[in-house]
């Protein structure tokens, strides 16, 4: 169940990141997705024309409006915000065929292309667009 308070959200989202900072990555990963996906979904909000003025983590959850932009923006920020021994990269890609996806680890993860993650699935689209989130 999602949240209407800002302030339960965000309470949510830290024991959320306490909580999977001790399980094996791929269950971490999969715990991220599942909160995520339970945001409301909106068709269009943020662009990656303007990623220079996107929130930050605390403003997205303030905001709590969640295309699949917002969404993949939240699940990397929360990987991001992580001190997990197994993580070594994290970034949000625009594909040519307009999906945003987060890769995890050299994409040896996938997440926002479903609640699940995908795990050694090799990217069939080339990337149009990177974002690594500056240091939170």
């Amino acid at each position: 169940m999602w949240h209407k308070d800002f302030t339960d959200r965000l309470t949510s989202w830290a024991r959320l990141r306490t909580a999977v900072e001790s399980m094996e990555l791929e269950q971490s990963l999969q715990e991220i997705s599942t909160w995520w996906y339970q945001a409301p979904w909106t068709g269009y909000h943020l662009d990656w024309d303007d990623c220079t003025i996107w929130p930050d983590p605390w403003q997205l959850l303030s905001d709590n409006i969640y295309c699949d932009v917002a969404r993949g923006l939240g699940i990397l920020y929360t990987i991001t915000l992580l001190d997990h021994k197994d993580l070594i990269s994290a970034e949000l890609v625009l594909t040519e065929d307009n999906r945003n996806l987060v890769l995890v680890n050299k994409e040896i993860y996938t997440l926002n292309w479903d609640v699940t993650v995908m795990v050694n699935t090799p990217l069939l689209q080339k990337i149009k667009h990177h974002y690594i989130p500056p240091s939170i």
